[in-house]
């Protein structure tokens, strides 16, 4: 992990959490995925966009209609070029249980990890040390492995799949068009600005 950093959180009482513009640790994790228990590493994302989807827990509340939301946009994600793979601290099994109980985990088509090291957690500043699970933490990072944007709510608030992925494509098109920025509820075909002298003011 990197160090000397400060985490995202002030829950926590690690210092280790990668920050915007950092190249993501390489870690190692577990994760269900088509009925399958599969080992994928950070590091296997390199050359496309991922997004990494932070939640509590399994068989809670809020959860499932975050995952739900998310599973309705997997392929608006996928045809931009991004995979998302969603986070929590229980085990492949316990996935594996909501999805076969849950209408709406049914849905899910994306990988679902495991951290049950809390080494994601940790590395990603969202772990909660006295209950041992997550906040919800959306973070999207570029195709060279490089942190772009984050954003980490409380256990009660739901966050939107459709914003996350207007935020992804903002981040994708200054990826792709460095001399170009994104404002305020940009949307794919909207006007982008050049930053200049020229524009001081005039905004």
């Amino acid at each position: 992990m990197i160090k000397g950093k400060t985490c995202i959180c002030d829950c926590c009482e690690h210092v280790d959490a990668v920050r915007i513009g950092e190249i993501v640790p390489d870690i190692a994790f577990r994760v269900y995925h088509k009925d399958n228990d599969i080992k994928m590493r950070l590091g296997d994302f390199k050359g496309r966009w991922l997004i990494l989807f932070f939640y509590p827990a399994d068989f809670t509340f809020v959860c499932p209609t975050e995952l739900e939301d998310m599973a309705n946009h997997y392929d608006g994600f996928l045809k931009e070029g991004a995979e998302v793979v969603s986070v929590s601290t229980d085990s492949v099994y316990v996935h594996k249980a909501w999805r076969d109980a849950s209408p709406s985990i049914k849905k899910i088509q994306f990988p679902m990890a495991s951290d049950r090291t809390h080494e994601l957690s940790h590395a990603f500043g969202v772990h909660i040390e006295n209950e041992g699970n997550s906040l919800r933490g959306s973070f999207i990072i570029d195709s060279d492995g490089i942190l772009q944007s984050y954003e980490v709510n409380a256990d009660g608030i739901g966050r939107n799949a459709e914003e996350l992925l207007r935020k992804f494509q903002a981040a994708k098109f200054v990826h792709d068009n460095g001399n170009k920025v994104c404002p305020a509820n940009w949307h794919p075909g909207d006007d982008t600005l050049q930053p200049g002298l020229d524009l001081v003011g005039k905004i």
